[in-house]
């Protein structure tokens, strides 16, 4: 089967440099010495770089700008992306927004310091109390607010301590390995925000349609099936062509929905397999546990299949890092595949966490990250690889000739 995003071959105004920055030599510089090392090195060396449709922004930038802001999305197509991402949530009066969960404006906003938009939460500000072992928390969901309130807010790097006892500890938690330094000023933006830039700047589009935190239909009348619809009709009013929008969803029902009800943009869809998380008899090492499997998904329609890093890869008993059984029967399947999301992990010399979990015992540098991109491209066959820092994989798709 034809790659999908084969279509979205990039026109002149896409053939932009890209800024590229350190970051990507940085990583070349600490990976181990070999073959690889020596050809990114070289690749380096007196260049330039054009955006790359492999290299997909991942909510934007947020490695260094707070995610789904108008200025992360601009960072990610200065740095090379193709394709740039918004997952949608909807707001009280039923509008989208690009936010990563329905209910984490608490951690991604300034809104506990609001005092007259908190009182609107679902669930306020609690404190840790050390005492009875209460972490802390509280729950702000953009269906408690409307568009309006929503676009009042300001964002910031997503985290959160539930181990403060203050408001001000709670919303001061950013990673030491990200950085406050590009929130101030930072702009939030609805789903026809998210249109109207990407469109400016040449790019494409994926949107995902979040899953609800509530129950549907909302408010007893906006169903799963008005929601998926709605993602789609913004794109239609906006005249973008089906064949620059990738939707994605980890409900395979979604998917199923637009095949039928819009099949132009479902034929471009994105099965993000999630099931390692909510199926607890799934193991990707083995596929008599996959309901559905590949040959299912595909009959079912299913063109595209986006699972996270880890799932595609595993450790031959020399220890390289090489094609998974899911990778191999994906493909077998005419799936094509893309993955999630590189440089999402914190540094990589405790072994990487959930993104590299199968192959952790390879991982011990920054570096690590081209080793396992060369293997995803050129081994797995992926089309795509969201990152969030898009640079990485901007870099590594014009040295490697990828689309």
């Amino acid at each position: 089967m034809a790659f999908l995003l084969s279509g979205l071959v990039a026109s002149a105004q896409e053939q932009q440099y890209a800024q590229i920055g350190p970051r990507p030599f940085h990583l070349v510089d600490t990976m181990k010495p070999g073959p690889l090392k020596d050809s990114l090195a070289a690749c380096g060396t007196d260049r330039s770089y054009v955006a790359k449709n492999f290299s997909i922004a991942h909510r934007g930038a947020p490695l260094q700008f707070p995610e789904h802001t108008r200025e992360g999305v601009l960072a990610a197509a200065r740095m090379g992306a193709g394709i740039i991402e918004c997952d949608v949530a909807f707001t009280k009066d039923r509008q989208l927004v690009c936010r990563h969960a329905q209910c984490d404006l608490h951690t991604t906003t300034d809104i506990l310091a609001r005092p007259d938009l908190a009182a609107l939460c679902t669930m306020p500000f609690k404190p840790a109390d050390a005492a009875s072992g209460r972490k802390a928390s509280a729950k702000c969901c953009t269906s408690d607010f409307t568009l309006a309130e929503f676009k009042a807010l300001k964002p910031k790097m997503d985290a959160a301590d539930p181990g403060a006892t203050t408001l001000a500890a709670y919303m001061n938690a950013t990673p030491r390995w990200r950085t406050d330094l590009y929130a101030g000023g930072a702009t939030l933006m609805s789903h026809k925000d998210y249109i109207a830039l990407v469109r400016s700047l040449g790019r494409r589009f994926t949107p995902e349609l979040k899953a609800p935190e509530v129950p549907m239909p909302f408010e007893g009348s906006y169903s799963q099936e008005d929601y998926a619809q709605a993602l789609i009709d913004d794109y239609k009013q906006a005249g973008i062509p089906a064949d620059h929008v990738h939707p994605q969803s980890f409900q395979l029902r979604d998917i199923l929905y637009w095949l039928k009800a819009e099949p132009s943009f479902g034929r471009q869809a994105l099965y993000l397999d999630g099931r390692d998380e909510v199926d607890k008899g799934f193991d990707p090492a083995r596929p008599e546990t996959w309901k559905p499997n590949m040959t299912e998904l595909a009959g079912q329609g299913v063109r595209i299949l986006a699972p996270p890093l880890w799932m595609l890869v595993t450790l031959a008993p020399d220890g390289r890092i090489v094609p998974s059984a899911y990778a191999t029967e994906a493909r077998r399947a005419g799936l094509d595949v893309i993955t999630w999301s590189l440089e999402r992990s914190g540094p990589l010399s405790q072994g990487g966490g959930y993104y590299y979990q199968s192959i952790r015992a390879a991982i011990d540098r920054d570096g690590d990250m081209l080793t396992l991109l060369d293997v995803l491209y050129r081994e797995v066959g992926v089309r795509g690889v969201f990152s969030d820092w898009p640079a990485t994989t901007t870099f590594y798709a014009n040295c490697a000739g990828a689309d």
